[in-house]
Order: structure tokens, then sequence, then C-alpha cells
């Protein structure tokens, strides 16, 4: 887990130069040329947390309606909705998932245009799709998702601004910062503040995280690797969300990961940020101004670099709990459902 985690940078790098970055905008351009109406997700996991991102971006950037697929409505209940004029997206870090590629092949037979966005082009998934993008993440050695759920974040934005753009390619501005995010990566990684955190929280018997806007998926996220890296059951709440009822949950026993940036998102928790602290919590925060710090961004960019220390503490906890984050107990990489 460490050594994927450290691979992150370069995954960037990859995907952002060459042949990759060419291919993500020539699928860009064809979806801009089909002129969708409407934009449909589907995966499981740390990608369904990937194609929550991804549903931010279509909902601000392009200005379609946004929906997340229920597969169980299709592959146990035999449902054939009617999707024309839909670009179905399937997110999958393996593309072995049976239920995900039945929704794209049942989307694609009923009028869809589908896409798979995975780390396996020779995948079910990819093959289902009549569009792919192969997120280049390489090899991921741990069974929990890291460097695969970057790519996956960075595929789909480069996917989302290419089709915003309409033929691909992405105005000099726009190449220029995310020609950053390498080296950002790298300087976020660097810090260890993660390492010393996570002896502080050995001992919390739960956890919540929470973010809004594009630091959602984040928050979805972290709190997916503190529980199958840790065991520690931990929650996950949009800041609006945690207002309606949850908050009264926190105290200064329950540690409260808060993801605030500098967008709206991250301006809209700090009431969130005065709640918890009328309520005594220990508050955690991660972004530019946080304990846990990470440089400052355009907000569609933060997601990329905020799950970074993230990633870390929950290996930290797992190492200091005497766990092993590179196996955990009852999980396998490739996760079969119908």
């Amino acid at each position: 887990m460490a050594a994927d985690i450290a691979e992150q940078p370069a995954g960037f790098a990859r995907l952002l130069e060459g042949s990759h970055a060419a291919a993500i905008a020539a699928v860009a351009a064809e979806i801009a040329a089909r002129r969708p109406r409407n934009v449909l997700f589907v995966g499981r996991g740390t990608s369904d947390h990937a194609a929550l991102y991804g549903a931010y971006l279509a909902e601000i950037r392009l200005g379609l309606p946004v929906a997340s697929a229920s597969p169980s409505a299709i592959t146990l209940y035999g449902a054939r909705p009617d999707f024309t004029g839909t670009l179905v997206v399937g997110v999958s870090q393996s593309g072995g998932s049976p239920d995900l590629t039945g929704v794209l092949s049942a989307a694609r037979e009923t009028g869809a245009l589908t896409l798979a966005v995975t780390n396996n082009p020779d995948s079910p998934l990819a093959r289902a799709a009549e569009l792919s993008v192969d997120v280049a993440a390489g090899h991921e050695r741990a069974v929990a998702a890291t460097k695969t759920y970057t790519a996956e974040l960075l595929a789909l934005l480069l996917l989302v601004e290419g089709i915003r753009a309409g033929d691909g390619r992405l105005p000099a501005d726009e190449r220029a910062a995310l020609a950053a995010l390498p080296e950002l990566a790298e300087a976020t990684l660097a810090d260890r503040t993660a390492d010393e955190i996570a002896q502080r929280y050995r001992f919390a018997p739960h956890m919540v995280t929470t973010g809004r806007g594009y630091a959602y998926p984040t928050a979805r996220e972290a709190a997916l690797k503190l529980m199958e890296t840790s065991y520690v059951p931990t929650l996950a709440f949009s800041g609006a969300d945690l207002l309606h009822g949850p908050l009264a949950m926190t105290d200064t026993d329950v540690p409260v990961l808060a993801v605030v940036g500098d967008g709206p998102g991250g301006r809209s928790m700090l009431d969130v940020l005065a709640r918890l602290r009328e309520r005594k919590a220990d508050v955690l925060t991660i972004g530019p101004a946080g304990r846990l710090a990470v440089p400052s961004v355009d907000e569609r960019y933060s997601p990329l670099l905020d799950i970074l220390p993230l990633q870390k503490l929950a290996l930290a906890l797992a190492l200091a709990k005497g766990e092993d984050p590179d196996a955990p107990r009852g999980l396998k990489k490739v996760t079969s459902t119908l």
C-alpha cells in the first residue's frame, strides 16, 4: 500500500502526457459530438466514489442532469429503462464486476452511449462499452485501492473538461494548471503529519468524515480506507447532512475528519466546523489551512490531493494497530457482485 501511494505523482504525470491524454481527448470529442442529454454513472466501492466526483463535474461543468445507477434494478429485477440520449459511464478499477458489465450491456442495448473508465482496457467492462478510457495506473499491489482511485479522478476530470471544450483539447491555462499536479502531489506526500496523527487516533472506537461539493467524494473514500485497513467503523456525511441529525453523535471521543478547501464547498463547511466546536468534537481538518495541509488549487482539482494524506493516515493507523493494510481480512482485489 505504501508503494502504491507513493506512485501517484508518477501516475498523474503519465495520464497528463503523451498517448494517454490524447486517447482521453479523442473519447471526449466523440462524446461531445454525440451530445448526450444526461449522464448516468455506475460503480462500486472506491470506484463509486470516483464516479461521484465525476457526477459533480458533469453537473457543474457540463450542465447536464446526472444520476447514479442502481445495478440491481437491471441485474436482479430485469429492468430495461430507455437510455436513449444518455451517456452511461461505468467506473471500475478491474472492470471485472458482473453487475457493472450487466448495466453497461443493457444500457447499450436500449440506446445509451456507453463508456468504461477502468485500469484494465481488456476487461469485460471495457469490452461491453462502446467507448473506453484506460486510467493507466499500472498494477496495484495492495487490496485497498489508492493509485487507481486518483487515476480515475484525473481521467474523469480530463474527460469532462475535454467534453466541455468540444474537441477534447483543454485550454492552455488549464493544461498548465494540471501540469503542476505531479509536483504538488509529491509535496503533499512528503509531509509526515499523518504518521503523527495516527498515534493519536489509535484507540478511537469510531470516526466520522465530512466534506461538501467536490470534497464529499473524498470524505466517502477516506471513510472506506479507514474501515478496510484499520477496521475502524467510520461514517461519511456531506457537511449539510451532518447538521441534519448525525451531529448529535459527535463529542470529544469521536474524531471528525473534515475536508475543507478554498472554494464554495470549503466555505460552506465553516458553519459545520463552528457547530462541531460547540460540541467540543475532536476535529481534524484537511485542506490548505488544515492540520493535514494540502496545497491550494482550483476546487475541481483538490480531490486529487486531499485524499493523499488521508490514504497515508489510513496506512499509518493500520500499522499502529498492528494490522496488515496490504491484505485486509476478508477482502479480495476484485469483488464479484450480481
